[in-house]
């Protein structure tokens, strides 16, 4: 049924064709005659031309939509400035994307693609045919930069991955994210949860973000916020709140979390500790809250020792009882989570598993469960 359809279709061009073109003789003849003006219009011709390249398409409509081979891998074609639909056609044709140089030149002409065709870099395979890759080749590949953020993070460390991973300048980053922001007018809900003078620790959230290639300090941290408001979801915010933690709360305590939790499955073990603590009106006792404290350039987070828990610092939480004032760290989601609903526990201690190798702890419910462990691992108590 397709080939008797391809055959009509050529019939009624081929008619057209020649009505088209006796018409012409017609009208030259008249005029030779003096009978009537010549009337031939270039719309005539190129409504003629349609049509048989409508024509010419339509007997090719299998091999318009069947694709050049089975390979899947993806390849890179880039598409110099000022090359034409004929170049582009005949090095596709070369790299085996396409069968046929010629039906896709006429293809993309006859459907207004070739003048929509950018140059840039493109990913391309065998399996696509030739409408596919006609519309891929409307929208090149801009450009960009790639930044991974890591969790665990201080607000310096991220601003230096910012710096060497991005073209934005570590300095300007540091800049906005301590105190620049607060004049800026981001759309993040958070900007009205957080203390009038707080930086922006702990809320530059851990994740890969493609950014322009121009990209400045405010499109990353743009990137950043927004997609803490879509991760960290109003649903976590509401479960935090149901334990009485405010969301800065919350990510105050995920920030410790993140910075003791190795093993996923203890995450809300720990926060649940934590919060044990604070209900109980004890003090903390996060070490990592006294690394946070005694970071400098030299060493962001330093040793933790015994000594160091009487350094005179808000965010030293074995000298200041509830949660320091902000983050220490840009937590992760599993982080947040376990921080925003901690395990029911009765434990109120935890140490480093010494006989293990996987970053995991012992945990104990009082004071002679705790420092049994800590001898099993060598300690001496108190």
């Amino acid at each position: 049924m397709r080939k008797i359809a391809h055959s009509l279709t050529l019939s009624i061009t081929f008619l057209t064709l020649f009505g088209a073109f006796g018409g012409l003789v017609w009208n030259v003849g008249y005029a030779t005659l003096d009978l009537q003006p010549l009337s031939v219009t270039l719309c005539e011709l190129s409504s003629a031309d349609d049509v048989v390249v409508n024509a010419y398409l339509e007997a090719r409509a299998e091999q318009l939509e069947t694709p050049a081979g089975s390979d899947d891998t993806p390849m890179s074609f880039v598409v110099q400035p000022g090359e034409t639909a004929g170049d582009i056609a005949t090095r596709l044709e070369g790299r085996g994307l396409i069968s046929d140089a010629e039906l896709f030149r006429r293809y993309v002409h006859h459907h207004g693609l070739d003048a929509g065709i950018e140059a840039g870099e493109f990913t391309l395979r065998q399996t696509m045919t030739i409408p596919e890759i006609s519309q891929t080749l409307q929208d090149a590949q801009r450009p960009e930069q790639t930044l991974v953020v890591r969790e665990g993070l201080r607000l310096e460390q991220v601003a230096a991955t910012v710096g060497e991973q991005t073209t934005v300048d570590e300095a300007a980053f540091l800049e906005l994210v301590r105190t620049g922001w607060r004049t800026k007018a981001y759309g993040s809900r958070l900007v009205p949860l957080l203390p009038a003078d707080a930086t922006l620790e702990g809320f530059l959230f851990p994740d890969t973000y493609r950014l322009p290639e121009m990209a400045t300090a405010d499109d990353v941290l743009e990137r950043m916020l927004t997609t803490f408001d879509e991760r960290v979801t109003a649903g976590i915010e509401r479960t935090a709140a149901d334990h009485d933690m405010s969301l800065y709360e919350a990510v105050t305590l995920a920030s410790i979390v993140e910075r003791e939790a190795v093993v996923d499955e203890e995450r809300r073990v720990i926060a649940g500790v934590y919060q044990n603590r604070l209900e109980a009106g004890w003090t903390m006792d996060a070490c990592p809250t006294v690394q946070y404290a005694l970071g400098s350039t030299e060493e962001w987070w330093p040793r933790f020792t015994l000594e160091a828990t009487s350094a005179e610092s808000a965010y030293n939480t074995y000298q200041n009882r509830g949660l320091p004032p902000g983050p220490i760290c840009s937590p992760g989601l599993a982080s947040i989570k376990a921080a925003a609903q901690p395990a029911d526990t009765d434990y109120f201690f935890f140490l480093a598993d010494c006989t293990k190798d996987d970053g995991s702890h012992l945990f104990a419910v009082n004071e002679d469960e705790h420092y049994a462990n800590y001898a099993r691992c060598g300690g001496q108590a108190p």
